[in-house]
């Protein structure tokens, strides 16, 4: 026997170590995992999510198997080290798979052929989930095995910490896993470094399995003794099949049908299975709830890129509001349960645990309502973009005066002023042939080659005559992962070199466009060379998602004179626009989550938790898989419906819950269960006076 430090079994440090590295592999990948679909996998919005929920759904799905293998078979400590092997390649695999350096033969900045990252991308996952889904259910029941009968107080304790190292796992990880995702790596073309994002929760993991390893001769190991969820599935099973094979009328019904298994099994197992079945009835609506919470690492974070992530001193990645949800819950459940509660409790409201969990489904519906008004707001500041058969052309004047541009077939004409631009022009390709422009008495007619579905910029002047160039700007997208989309034109009369934060652009003739370039947020430093001058300038301050058109007017001893035109405006809506939602969702976890978990384990027998665990961990995975099914389903292009649709099913499922709430019967398992004891100390007693032949004379005996 190994001593113990604090009162406490010297292993289970071992063990809180163990699930703090784990929980920090597991939050950490997933915390950037869709956006790695998005932008490495190129994958859109709809499959990405998809791909995410199952990946989700799959981790709940494997707990189950886990525990069977664990009770039935290795037993927990032999369970958790292999599938933690599993893990640990998932992790390395997933990692392995998204270094584009490997990929990259052509250097071209991305895969050459996207089937592999895909391929090892989608086995990692799959490692991954049987791996964390396997060893859920088995490492707390695993530490709550190190203590003694007479340790009571302290096995409620190691519990609380355990719980604590899970969400500090979860807070820290995904605070720090998307920075490092934003860093920028790779060997021949820089680029978000997926590979450290990965490769850090994979280092994460395999240290939790050393540690786990490390304590093994600590461990108290007790050897498999059956699964209770066999045992019930195979009574379940018995009674429906005798039942079936009893339906004749000239069988008496019996008061339930779970009783038809009485032929085989004990009263005790059947009143047991009846208790756990009644609960598992009021799961059936759960599902949705999840469907709605776990999409705050799909959909609120594909949301999350189109906004401004700028806090001031701090800048906020995508990926990393989802830390406002841990954060949350350390602050709410001890506020609601010390302060909410009790307020309730003295306005002597009967605020029973069927109705707490009623309320988190609303809450999480009016979550994705807010959700939903903030999409709104965004819509109004994205840029729409020519479809099929349609063509947008934005005209620059160049020139020193004004000017009048005519598009001749389509009725439209634009007046321009000396270095302005115009917004983007809509028109039906088909129509759009010659081009008026005028600059005074002086017009220059010009026809153009137009593409379907492109942007155009129409760049003129009047500089030694008219002239007149379109560009095709190549943007069919706002720019995303916080880039901004700039390029230059050039308004000297001579060849210029301009360089923007290190990066050159090269030469430039008079009236020449650059192709566009991303840069991250932030002022940049301008340089730009002409035969007579080096003339330098900071930028303004970039911030995301925009796209400019830089205009190089002059270099000159006494500087370098920019003008900007915005091509697509960067995100206005702020980040902190989500933290309502996030604020409501969260208290719908603290009401929906934990009363359902404490209102299960009230309900039923002590040896039947692990069957309301499986339950409760199902309904998880259904929630994601109904998430994968409306993502692939769905014809809805517009985001916010979407958000207003899933609110909409959770209101329609939290009225049918209601109205079974309303009807369900409380019940007291100690209750149950001493009277099962003494029915069967009864019918021993009653079995030993027959054996004994002291048993009552019957009329036949006489």
């Amino acid at each position: 026997m190994w001593p113990g430090c604090f009162g406490y079994p010297l292993s289970i440090f071992f063990i809180v170590t163990n699930e703090f590295c784990e929980r920090f592999s597991y939050y950490g990948m997933r915390a950037v995992l869709v956006l790695y679909f998005k932008y490495f996998l190129n994958w859109d919005d709809n499959l990405a999510t998809a791909i995410y929920h199952t990946f989700v759904a799959l981790c709940y799905l494997t707990p189950i198997l886990g525990a069977l293998v664990a009770d039935s078979w290795l037993g927990k400590f032999k369970t958790i080290i292999s599938l933690s092997i599993v893990y640990t390649v998932g992790q390395a695999v997933l990692s392995i798979g998204s270094i584009n350096d490997l990929l990259d033969q052509n250097r071209d900045g991305a895969p050459d052929d996207l089937k592999i990252p895909i391929a090892l991308s989608m086995i990692g996952l799959v490692l991954i989930a049987f791996g964390t889904g396997g060893i859920k259910p088995c490492v707390a029941a695993f530490g709550g095995d190190q203590f003694e009968d007479h340790q009571e107080k302290q096995r409620n304790r190691f519990f609380s910490i355990f719980y604590l190292s899970i969400n500090a796992g979860s807070l820290l990880s995904t605070i720090i896993t998307p920075i490092l995702r934003g860093v920028e790596c790779g060997i021949h073309t820089r680029q978000k470094c997926y590979p450290l994002a990965f490769g850090v929760p994979a280092i994460l993991m395999a240290v939790a399995l050393i540690v786990f390893v490390a304590g093994s001769i600590m461990y108290k190991k007790v050897e498999p003794q059956g699964n209770i969820m066999v045992q019930v599935a195979k009574c379940i099973a018995f009674a429906v099949g005798n039942r079936f094979r009893h339906r004749s009328k000239q069988f008496p019904k019996r008061e339930h049908w779970l009783d038809w298994a009485s032929e085989k099994y004990n009263k005790r197992l059947i009143v047991q299975t009846k208790m756990v079945l009644k609960v598992l009835f009021l799961y059936i609506p759960l599902p949705m709830f999840w469907a709605l919470f776990d999409q705050q690492g799909s959909r609120w974070t594909l949301q999350a890129t189109t906004m401004d992530g700028d806090f001031g001193l701090v800048q906020i990645q995508p990926d990393q509001m989802q830390t406002v949800n841990p954060i949350l819950i350390v602050i709410m459940v001890p506020v609601v349960d010390a302060g909410i509660y009790p307020l309730i409790k003295k306005c002597r409201l009967n605020f029973t645990p069927l109705r707490k969990m009623t309320v988190g489904m609303l809450l999480a519906a009016l979550a994705f309502v807010v959700a939903a008004v903030v999409q709104v707001e965004i819509d109004k500041t994205l840029p729409v973009f020519p479809v099929a058969g349609h063509s947008q052309i934005k005209v620059i004047n160049l020139g020193n005066n004004n000017a009048s541009i005519r598009f001749n077939g389509t009725g439209k004409a634009v007046d321009v002023g000396s270095l302005i631009a115009t917004d983007y022009i809509p028109f039906e390709t088909a129509e759009l042939n010659d081009i008026y422009i005028h600059y005074g008495n002086a017009t220059l007619r010009k026809s153009f080659l137009y593409v379907g579905k492109e942007r155009h910029t129409l760049q003129i002047t009047n500089r030694a005559g008219i002239h007149a160039e379109l560009l095709m700007d190549g943007i069919t997208k706002k720019p995303d992962q916080g880039n901004n989309e700039i390029r230059f034109i050039n308004n000297m009369d001579s060849v210029i070199n301009i360089t923007m934060d290190g990066v050159a652009f090269g030469e430039v003739t008079y009236l020449s466009a650059t192709n566009y370039t991303a840069f991250q947020r932030g002022e940049k430093k301008i340089t730009v060379t002409s035969n007579l001058h080096e003339c330098k300038n900071n930028s303004m301050v970039f911030g995301y998602g925009s796209a400019y058109t830089i205009i190089i007017e002059e270099c000159a001893s006494d500087g370098l004179s920019l003008t900007y035109v915005e091509d697509i405006q960067p995100n206005t809506i702020s980040m902190a626009w989500q933290i309502p939602q996030y604020f409501i969702i969260t208290c719908a976890e603290v009401v929906f989550s934990v009363t359902g978990l404490s209102f299960s384990y009230s309900q039923a027998p002590a040896n039947m938790k692990s069957v309301l665990q499986a339950g409760w961990l199902l309904t998880v995975a259904v929630g994601n898989i109904i998430v994968l099914i409306i993502a692939g389903a769905s014809k809805i292009t517009e985001q916010w419906v979407e958000y207003v649709l899933f609110a909409s099913l959770l209101v329609a499922v939290t009225v049918i819950f209601a109205i079974m709430a309303y009807f369900y019967i409380y019940v007291d398992p100690a209750e149950v269960e001493a009277q099962l004891v003494e029915d069967e100390k009864k019918g021993e007693k009653e079995k030993a006076v027959y054996e004994n032949g002291t048993g009552p004379v019957i009329q036949t005996q006489m």
